[in-house]
């Protein structure tokens, strides 16, 4: 059964990520809470959560400095971050830290359920089972069934979908799988039809997409959040794809 542990200095909030999601159902057996920064700190030593999702500002102390103070002790919890601000600085001293994913507020349902499923899988070594629905057993990008692929591709669709907002390559992929890079990307290009890169780009473009039309967020913040830090290639990627501006979509 797996741990969770949620941080926020607002009950109402701690009582809502508690019935966002069946728990349980995931494999969850153990939910805590807790509204400070010290506290979480000592909750983590505690209890080793698999998962915990801290808020990023309580009171006058940041969520990720917690986190950066817990990756020193070298424990294996995988971060959540949620926050009412989509500030840059925010985002980019999260990821630094190694977070999963940075969430904003008000927490959407479905964004949570994607990365609680993908730690699970990734990071966790379980599975999901029946959670998956329909959409979820389709890749967005190649639009064919995933078991229409072979494991070893499947597991880099998944680590892109993990990563996407980091510093991903096929060099670095081939490097965790102790295989030629090129190799792989033959590989890779056999079975789905395009380099690694091009998926990298589109899966990249979807999301943002998605973003620009279903948010009001910066579009400056959405780039960073995807894996783009510099803004002009976004835009140049973006248009060439799309045939038209992040503002023009929105």
């Amino acid at each position: 059964m797996y741990r969770l542990l949620i941080m926020d200095d607002e009950p109402q909030i701690l009582e809502g990520m508690k019935r966002i999601l069946d728990w349980e159902q995931y494999g969850f057996g153990r939910i805590e809470t807790c509204e400070s920064t010290e506290s979480a700190i000592s909750k983590v030593v505690d209890m080793m959560p698999d998962i915990a999702i801290f808020d990023v500002c309580v009171g006058k102390n940041l969520g990720y400095e917690a986190i950066r103070k817990l990756n020193e002790l070298h424990v294996p919890t995988k971060y959540i971050i949620m926050s009412g601000y989509s500030e840059f600085k925010y985002a980019q001293e999260a990821i630094r830290c190694g977070v999963k994913d940075y969430l904003l507020k008000p927490i959407e349902r479905t964004k949570l359920q994607q990365v609680i499923e993908k730690i699970i899988v990734e990071d966790l070594g379980g599975t999901i089972g029946n959670h998956s629905n329909e959409r979820n057993n389709m890749d967005p990008v190649l639009e064919i069934n995933y078991d229409r692929l072979s494991k070893l591709v499947n597991r880099i669709l998944l680590m892109i979908k993990t990563e996407y907002a980091q510093n991903i390559t096929l060099k670095s992929v081939a490097e965790r799988f102790q295989m030629n890079s090129t190799y792989l990307g033959q590989i890779f290009l056999k079975e789905t039809g395009i380099k690694f890169s091009e998926y990298l780009m589109a899966y990249r473009m979807l999301l943002a997409k998605e973003r620009v039309q279903s948010t009001d967020e910066k579009i400056s913040y959405i780039a960073f959040s995807i894996g783009y830090n510099n803004l002009n290639y976004f835009y140049t990627h973006f248009q060439s794809f799309f045939g038209k501006s992040p503002s023009d979509l929105r």
